[in-house]
């Protein structure tokens, strides 16, 4: 596993150095933000507990004996801050997917995260153990990445581009796909391919999945 810094010395787009000699770009996507939002940011799930307060403030405070705009007041400020929050959070939700590129070669898939620090990991396919997919009823999905051996990424160096929830071995995600079965076809037929390249014993098997998701093989 590489790490390199900011995309600004891409030799190519989502990619930190030219490609070597017979590699090539299968695909590449981003997130789609309003998706990432919902997903990873959970703007909707915040929104609902803004709204909660909001009723339950307008309740405790509102006395018939103030005027209405005494009343009004505070709810007014709070609920300024709740749109604001949710404005913070739906821009980041933005700025990831803007600044976020996978890129499935014939050989490997770079993830170019970050908004801030930019960094690229480099995953080769021949390290991809499983892959799982997360297929949404529009079509949009994730597809999480779990890797051979003993190296590790830290989840809070992926995310949100990691699976929900595996903390102990942090699952990289291609995030908010608008076609996730598109790309799940092109990455199973990129890894059956450079498994028989490698001489793998395996080449006519799917890429194994190990929970009830649409498989990447079907």
């Amino acid at each position: 596993m590489q790490i390199y810094p900011e995309h600004e010395l891409e030799a190519a787009p989502g990619l930190p150095e030219p490609l070597p000699a017979g590699e090539r770009v299968l695909w590449q996507g981003s997130p789609d933000w309003k998706q990432l939002a919902l997903e990873a940011f959970h703007v909707r799930q915040v929104a609902v507990y803004f709204a909660l307060m909001l009723g339950l403030q307008a309740i405790l405070s509102w006395d018939s004996a103030d005027t209405l705009s005494g009343n009004l007041t505070p709810l007014a400020w709070s609920s300024s801050m709740a749109i604001i929050a949710l404005g913070l959070l739906s821009f980041t939700a933005w700025m990831s997917a803007q600044t976020t590129l996978y890129t499935l070669t014939n050989r490997r898939i770079v993830m170019r995260i970050g908004i801030v620090l930019t960094i690229s990991f480099n995953l080769p396919l021949r390290w991809i153990a499983a892959a799982h997919v997360k297929t949404n009823a529009d079509g949009s999905g994730d597809i999480a990445l779990e890797l051979k051996g003993s190296d590790r990424i830290a989840y809070l160096h992926l995310w949100p581009h990691a699976r929900p929830w595996e903390l102990s071995k942090a699952q990289p995600s291609l995030r908010c796909l608008r076609n996730v079965s598109a790309a799940g076809d092109l990455l199973h037929a990129a890894w059956i391919s450079r498994q028989s390249e490698l001489g793998g014993d395996d080449t006519r098997q799917p890429i194994p999945v190990r929970m009830p998701a649409a498989a990447i093989a079907r």
